[in-house]
């Protein structure tokens, strides 16, 4: 093997960063060379992702890589999922992409199921049902009367629509689609009358292509503005999870994962998808997956919570840093209040603060009453909840779970992996922490032939990254917790 430089951009909900990987002796190695903030912008009532200064930044990634002196092979580019951006009949953007936590969609899935039924919508999908899943974002724009939404001829993913602002180039990626709740899992197609029932065109998305060829040659301008030549880009797993997924150092298929970040998924890798009662019924989603795989899943209300307490807290002249916030919660009492990370309340409260001591006084518990408490809160809790998930899953795997592989940045948080694993209590193997940028590195690399197939990457990925195992402590006392956590209303 020779030496290979493959350049990634890996946008989440909060930030983005350039990453360069290089390929050589059977490892793989990582660099970050840009990152920059990522955010939701409200504009007279709408929230909205600012495309224009993500491709800023992507020029930026694409300057810092030819000042280092490399010409990439392949750039591959991933991000969360679900939000598109309107394309109109003459190829111009027609206007920002809405942002999923946009309460527009809230409701929009039950009056959606009054033209197609719920239980349709799960069975020809197979994805949990989520208000801001693609499917009733299209139908709450065409009911608003959205302009850009009711004029576009074609809509792209956000990874779709990046590179086709980097290449002119439309395209649509498979597992960036599967997150629609438009796409039929058992034939990799478009289900043309859930479109049709939005009030779109059955055509509006590009046919899906599998991740790992080849969308485009960056143009001319954009070569020549930032003096990296005429790279190819190349369609990776476009959606992060996907991406994060491809990078789990497994060494067969008796595990599940955790990609812990601002959400949390937890699932596992299946050959075919899991469309069932039970997995209706306890909202399951079978997503897209590299390698012809499924990814059997659950979104977990992750970071978040936590995120938007900082926040809250440096308004006011606090400002911890994740040492502080794991020593804090460390240091705080064990068990004495539970919130359900998924509970409606705390979805996007105006103060989040406030929404967890709403929630405590609900459920007739203990109200925090420090930053430290509400830290070990919300530590202990998401642990609990993921084991919550686990169980049902379980009860559905086709095969036994016998480790859990932590992934993404929630993978250096060691204390919660700790508390994870007395949850769930089962071994936890934490890392790689940048799994999402490896996994659309090895993307690219199996898109170039270097790596012949998942096995192989996550075999270099093994030999090329330090993991951290946790084993299940103090089980009798996290029974407990489990019980109180899992009688909450």
């Amino acid at each position: 093997m020779g030496t290979y430089n493959f350049l990634a951009f890996d946008l989440g909900a909060t930030s983005g960063r350039s990453v360069v990987g290089t390929l050589q002796n059977g490892k793989i190695e990582i660099r970050e060379l840009t990152r920059f903030p990522n955010g939701i912008i409200e504009l007279h009532g709408k929230f909205y992702w600012n495309l224009l200064g993500l491709y800023e930044h992507l020029k930026e990634g694409l300057v810092a890589c030819a000042k280092e002196g490399i010409t990439p092979n392949s750039i591959g580019i991933d991000t969360w999922g679900v939000d598109v951006v309107p394309i109109g009949e003459d190829g111009s953007i027609l206007g920002m992409p809405r942002a999923y936590r946009d309460p527009y969609t809230v409701g929009a899935p039950e009056k959606y199921f009054e033209i197609v039924p719920r239980e349709e919508v799960y069975d020809k999908t197979g994805i949990q049902i989520m208000n801001f899943n693609t499917l009733f974002q299209i139908y709450a724009a065409v009911q608003e009367g959205y302009t850009p939404m009711v004029e576009a001829k074609r809509l792209l993913f956000i990874p779709d629509a990046l590179a086709y602002m980097l290449t002119g180039k439309e395209f649509c990626e498979y597992t960036i689609a599967s997150t629609s709740q438009i796409l039929n899992p058992r034939n990799g197609k478009f289900e043309g009358s859930l479109l049709r029932a939005a009030g779109v065109s059955a055509d509006i998305l590009p046919e899906p292509q599998l991740p790992g060829v080849v969308v485009g040659t960056l143009c001319d301008a954009l070569a020549t503005e930032t003096r990296i030549g005429k790279v190819d880009v190349v369609a990776v797993a476009g959606h992060d999870t996907a991406s994060a997924v491809a990078a789990v150092p497994a060494e067969n298929e008796r595990f599940a994962y955790l990609s812990s970040g601002t959400w949390s998924l937890m699932g596992i890798e299946t050959k075919e998808p899991i469309i069932n009662e039970e997995s209706f019924r306890y909202n399951f989603t079978n997503e897209g997956g590299v390698d012809g795989t499924t990814r059997f899943l659950k979104n977990i209300c992750g970071m978040w919570i936590l995120e938007q307490c900082r926040k809250e807290w440096e308004r006011v002249g606090k400002s911890y840093s994740y040492p502080e916030i794991v020593e804090m919660a460390n240091s705080a009492e064990p068990f004495v209040s539970f919130i359900n990370p998924d509970d409606a309340s705390f979805a996007n409260p105006q103060s989040m603060l406030r929404a967890i001591e709403e929630f405590c006084i609900r459920t007739g518990q203990p109200v925090p009453q420090s930053d430290k408490q509400i830290v070990r809160t919300i530590f202990e809790s998401l642990a609990l909840r993921y084991r919550e998930v686990l169980e049902i899953l379980e009860s559905m795997s086709p095969f036994e779970i016998d480790v859990l592989h932590i992934i993404g940045g929630g993978a250096k948080n060691a204390l919660l992996n700790q508390f994870t694993a007395n949850a769930i209590g089962k071994r936890v193997v934490a890392g790689p922490s940048e799994a999402t940028a490896i996994g659309n590195i090895m993307m690219q690399a199996i898109g170039a032939g270097v790596v012949g197939s998942l096995a192989e990457a996550r075999k270099i990925i093994r030999a090329s990254i330090e993991t951290e195992e946790f084993l299940p402590e103090n089980s009798e006392q996290w029974n407990a917790a489990y019980e109180k956590f899992h009688d909450l209303k």
